[in-house]
């Protein structure tokens, strides 16, 4: 079995045949090689956003695929970003859409809502009284309920709002989110516009190594502050400033792009 750095390699290979491909059907042979090829990663995206959220992984697979199939399009040889994290931007970008879509035609019990705002309001607290990033075993000790009720409002939470971009930018006191900073789009336009999507991709790719480095943790792998500062061996606290001062260049390289 080839390991991924091979199986990547090959991909890479076939992007670049493929692009300089004229002839249609040698063109289609090779599409569908690198679709094959990097079926794999879709699952692993997939797979890992199902156990979240609670939706069936084939779903997410599918839609995950078209995600790819675009990715492949856009892709440009000559960019300054390897493809496979390209291709996860893409993945990613597209099954998040979907639970948003989901989750927008499911309206939130009340219950839920009032629990959420609890677990909001224990988090808050908890990180004054120094955790950074509370489990759901702290929130639920904090709020006297069980761990499992925590999660549950905890995934339906990650449907109704699975966007990366929902990050915090400088204020502690008043949380600003690189989204709204933006400038003259609507949000969810923003979000449907892979033009838009291939400039995040090329911004994230001329950040500082250090805070390139966590960015890609926390867009393309979904990791919290918590799994970053042990993979990097790091502080939360730490952590948290790099995230902040990383997208706050970002939002000043979108501004003057």
């Amino acid at each position: 079995m080839k390991s991924n750095t091979k199986q990547y390699k090959d991909i890479d290979v076939l992007l670049s045949s493929y692009k300089e491909c004229t002839d249609e059907k040698k063109k289609r042979m090779l599409h569908l090689s690198i679709v094959e090829k990097s079926m794999d990663l879709v699952k692993s995206i997939a797979i890992s956003i199902s156990m979240q959220s609670g939706v069936s992984h084939e779903d997410l697979i599918q839609v995950g695929s078209l995600g790819l199939v675009k990715a492949i399009e856009f892709y440009k040889p000559n960019m300054n970003t390897k493809f496979t994290t390209y291709a996860t931007y893409f993945i990613k970008g597209e099954i998040r859409h979907y639970l948003r879509d989901k989750a927008s035609l499911i309206k939130t019990p009340r219950e839920i809502q009032e629990l959420l705002f609890k677990v909001h309001s224990a988090k808050k607290k908890l990180k004054n009284m120094g955790i950074e990033d509370p489990s759901h075993e702290q929130i639920a000790d904090y709020l006297n309920l069980p761990a499992e009720k925590i999660k549950e409002v905890s995934d339906i939470e990650f449907c109704k709002n699975t966007v990366s971009l929902d990050q915090t930018l400088t204020s502690d006191n008043d949380d600003t989110f690189l989204i709204d900073k933006i400038p003259s789009e609507d949000y969810q336009e923003f979000l449907n516009s892979y033009e838009n999507r291939i400039m995040l991709a090329s911004t994230i790719e001329k950040l500082p190594p250090d805070l390139k480095e966590v960015i890609e943790l926390s867009f393309y792998e979904d990791l919290n502050q918590r799994e970053i500062s042990e993979r990097m061996n790091m502080s939360q606290m730490q952590v948290s400033r790099r995230l902040k001062k990383a997208l706050n260049k970002m939002y000043e390289m979108i501004k003057h792009n």
